[in-house]
């Protein structure tokens, strides 16, 4: 039976009602965060804005203070499920390398079942033309793919997002090009909602000294509710507000958390940058672009065929089908097919003018041992190209079923 897309999905996200909302791993860090968001709020209606309802006579302007309460925490916590529950922005996963990338350097040789072959050659880095200025982008040796401009691989969720921000634990989502917009707005509305509850038990206090308990003192004992709620919205108010005021200046710059966490002490020029007026725009006012993943949709098993061709990109050396060795052609195809393998795990700790160690996740192979312990001049010889790093969705072993189809053909 057919499987969909999120059922086979390689990233660490968690999905509910069949594919249609999709989480990060910590998505159980929700319930810590809704919980301190309902908690202060219902005690606030119980015990502060129950008193409130008679104090503003004319036209029972006492109910709008409840009213607005519930409607403005409803408001934050669908804030707070929009921005985790959907796709931030993360880009499909390529099912092999990219075969166009691959180039063969002739004076880099090796002897493969005695006949000569040109090296493989693999770039890590290119360069991109962003608003006229060059940007280096680099391969993902994860998703098998070069990163478009300022997209980074998170390790917690295992995927490659676009306009990567940072990974939110309170949230239990990536914060990306798709539900920026939203986490901004939760995290703004969750400031004024702690100004607003602070406002209204400071109220309150003021009606209870007007009224039967002159001193604070004795206000305070008559509401310890009051007082409670007002040093927590105002130690609330440091985190959240200190949030949106950054949030604010980073919108206002056109940069991400992780770009001014990174390349802050490097004085770059931010080619992003389009004036403040402009920025807001695009952050504010432009069309949320739509997911480049297809979760419901139904997978079709890849061919034969295609895997072979992935497998083997096209050798420029003429093929000699008259009378050449069947065996040492069998054995050219397994020895190029390792190699892809050992160029798709390779990790580069090479640094490239020490601004491209984007974050990605630590490797392992099917033992749970990093990929890096293994030597990179460790042979395949057909037996070891199956352990290849977990993530990745293509494999040796068809190639081996051919090579010996191949040699009963020939024998």
């Amino acid at each position: 039976m057919a499987k969909r897309v999120y059922e086979v999905w390689k990233g660490n996200n968690k999905f509910l009602i069949g594919g249609r909302l999709i989480f990060g791993p910590d998505a159980r860090s929700l319930l810590i965060t809704i919980s301190l968001i309902l908690i202060p709020v219902v005690i606030f209606c119980v015990f502060v804005a129950r008193h409130l309802l008679h104090h503003f006579a004319a036209y029972n302007a006492g109910y709008a203070v409840l009213i607005v309460a519930i409607v403005f925490t409803l408001y934050v916590l669908a804030l707070l499920l929009i921005t985790s529950a959907q796709d931030p922005g993360i880009v499909p996963r390529a099912s092999h390398p990219p075969e166009e990338e691959f180039s063969y350097d002739p004076s880099v040789t090796g002897d493969i079942g005695g006949r000569q072959t040109p090296g493989l050659q693999f770039p890590r880095t290119k360069e991109v033309i962003v608003n006229g200025q060059p940007v280096r982008i680099k391969y993902c040796d994860t998703c098998m793919l070069y990163r478009p401009p300022r997209c980074s691989h998170c390790s917690i969720c295992n995927n490659c997002v676009q306009r990567f921000d940072h990974h939110c634990p309170w949230v239990g989502q990536c914060i990306g090009q798709r539900n920026y917009r939203y986490f901004f707005m939760f995290v703004s509305s969750s400031a004024l909602l702690c100004v607003y509850v602070f406002a209204m038990s400071a109220l309150y206090i003021k009606f209870l000294m007007d009224g039967d308990y002159p001193t604070v003192w004795k206000a305070l004992k008559h509401s310890p509710a009051s007082i409670i709620l007002m040093a927590y919205c105002f130690i609330a108010m440091w985190f959240v507000g200190g949030l949106t005021g950054f949030h604010l200046y980073l919108i206002g710059t056109n940069q991400t958390t992780y770009e001014n966490f990174r390349y802050r002490a490097d004085n770059r020029l931010n080619v992003y940058d389009q004036g403040c007026i402009s920025n807001f725009l695009e952050v504010f006012c432009t069309k949320t672009s739509p997911s480049r993943n297809k979760f419901r949709t139904y997978i079709q098993e890849e061919s034969l065929t295609n895997r072979l061709q992935v497998l083997r990109p096209h050798d420029p050396v003429e093929e000699d089908d008259s009378g050449g060795d069947p065996r040492a052609k069998v054995e050219d195809d397994l020895e190029l097919g390792g190699d892809l393998l050992k160029i798709s795990r390779r990790r580069n700790y090479e640094e490239f003018e020490g601004d491209d160690d984007d974050e990605e996740v630590q490797q392992e192979d099917g033992l749970g041992l990093p990929v890096s312990q293994f030597p990179d001049n460790e042979p395949d010889n057909g037996q070891n190209v199956s352990r290849g790093r977990r993530g990745m969705s293509w494999e040796i072993s068809p190639l081996e079923g051919v090579a010996s189809m191949r040699k009963e053909s020939h024998d």
